[in-house]
């Protein structure tokens, strides 16, 4: 995320297509979010048709989201340096040129290239588009477009899980990612023509190449290290060696991040209490979110032979759930403070992922992961009041851009441990696996739970 230039934040005429534009960038800002849910639901179809190893099962979500948190702050800078336009089009163009790629992929490596080349485009187009919405709206309007924005993404996660099974069982896996294609070329042309040139701020902020580099490396050493488990073990020399890895590359990041002059992130930020909070909760929120998807994915299809759109839809009610949790939150936290939903949220995720862990079936998997849905949009709504309430105006694009940052990180760590945790299953040998996956998810739940009670503040005024 980025915050709006000077230009961008000065008085502009109010724009008469603005609200047409808004529905352009949010399309195209849903198209990202789609990718993430469209895909989980293709994932054994890829399987089967590439010959994808797990880890290479596993890399087709992670390279994704990986790519996509770890370049966004970079995004938002180079949006500073040349202007929200300029770089939202060209990560729309990058990413419908990726998009295709990976439709035409017939390999797990052209397949894997193409994601991670979906992620820088998504790391340029978001935070642009973001700061397009806020210099295009003033006032009440801005709230209400803002508003708009931030619904995509449990809206998103309905439409993925359906389009995802509609596409998969109709024209097959590759279409959802060609689908993009012509979507894309739309968006950029209506976008070009009907976009003001915007002028860029004088003081042009450097970019922090080296922070980037750190940062993604370090998460990609992490993710690494949780696929590689499921094969090698958690306690071997080479997990051991990647977790370290990872441990010094953050660990440099942030050393680097108070000497750079213009850096990445303003890692003062995370040293308080609230904004630590909400990442950790986002990241949580998602990681569970997408161990869903990943779990429920492969056991409906490979365990039960259930075919993708059969699927897409016994995932709705899961979609349904983590709406219907966020809005409730929504309506609620201003009364209650964080802290009560938050505990709540991660007790009904905890119970909701323990009922397949103890009975496994078509029924109780629908049924707890639902249950385990509202708990998470739950933690989707805490986790974004509690990081962004508490800062100065100024802080909170840089604030917003480290929330976003770590959802992207929490869907790589998701996929990557749900990955090795029932990779057994995975290789279609057993049904353990899974059990096993959904185990580890309620446990994580719960130490979650505990975490969450003691670091995310109370009601307002205490």
């Amino acid at each position: 995320m980025t915050r709006p230039t000077a230009a961008e934040t000065s008085p502009q005429p109010v724009h008469p297509a603005r609200w047409r534009i808004l529905g352009f960038l949010g399309v195209a800002q849903l198209m990202l979010i789609l990718d993430v849910t469209v895909v989980a639901i293709a994932l054994p179809h890829m399987e089967t048709d590439l010959g994808l190893s797990r880890e290479a099962v596993a890399w087709t979500v992670s390279a994704y989201t990986l790519t996509f948190g770890g370049l966004m702050l970079l995004g938002g800078r180079i949006t500073d340096l040349l202007g929200a336009k300029r770089v939202m089009l060209a990560g729309l163009l990058v990413f419908t040129a990726a998009s295709l790629v990976t439709g035409l992929a017939g390999s797990a490596g052209m397949l894997v290239g193409g994601r991670v080349a979906q992620g820088v485009g998504a790391a340029l187009l978001s935070p642009a588009a973001l700061s397009l919405v806020v210099s295009l709206f003033d006032g009440e309007e801005r709230n209400r477009a803002l508003g708009i924005w931030s619904a995509l993404g449990g809206g998103g996660a309905a439409l993925g899980v359906l389009l995802g099974g509609l596409l998969t069982a109709g024209l097959g896996w590759p279409w959802v990612f060609r689908i993009n294609v012509p979507i894309g070329l739309v968006i950029a042309a209506a976008l070009a023509a009907m976009l003001p040139a915007r002028h860029t701020s004088p003081s042009r902020p450097r970019l922090d190449v080296l922070g980037a580099i750190l940062v993604t490396a370090s998460s990609a050493s992490l993710i690494y290290a949780l696929i590689a488990a499921g094969e090698r073990g958690w306690l071997t020399a080479l997990t051991g060696g990647l977790v370290l890895a990872a441990a010094v590359g953050y660990l440099l990041f942030t050393i680097w991040q108070r000497r750079a002059r213009s850096p990445l992130m303003d890692v003062r930020l995370l040293a308080r209490r609230p904004v630590t909070t909400g990442a950790f909760l986002i990241m949580m929120a998602t990681a569970l979110m997408i161990a869903v998807f990943f779990l429920g994915t492969f056991y409906f299809q490979h365990a039960l032979g259930y075919g993708a759109l059969h699927t897409g839809l016994l995932f709705l009610p899961v979609a349904v759930a983590t709406m219907i949790g966020a809005n409730l939150t929504g309506r609620l936290i201003g009364r209650w403070g964080g802290r009560l939903p938050a505990v709540v949220g991660l007790a009904l995720a905890a119970a909701g992922m323990a009922v397949p862990a103890v009975s496994l079936g078509t029924v109780t998997v629908v049924a707890g992961v639902a249950v385990a849905a509202a708990g998470t949009g739950a933690m989707f709504v805490v986790a974004s009041a509690t990081a962004l309430g508490q800062v100065a105006p100024h802080e909170a694009g840089v604030a917003s851009g480290i929330v976003s940052t770590f959802h992207e990180f929490g869907a790589s760590i998701g996929a990557a441990v749900m990955s090795s945790a029932a990779a057994a299953s995975l290789a279609g040998t057993t049904l353990s696996g899974f059990t096993r996956g959904f185990t580890v998810a309620a446990a994580a739940a719960a130490v979650g739970l505990v975490i969450a009670a003691v670091l995310t503040p109370g009601r307002p005024g205490r």
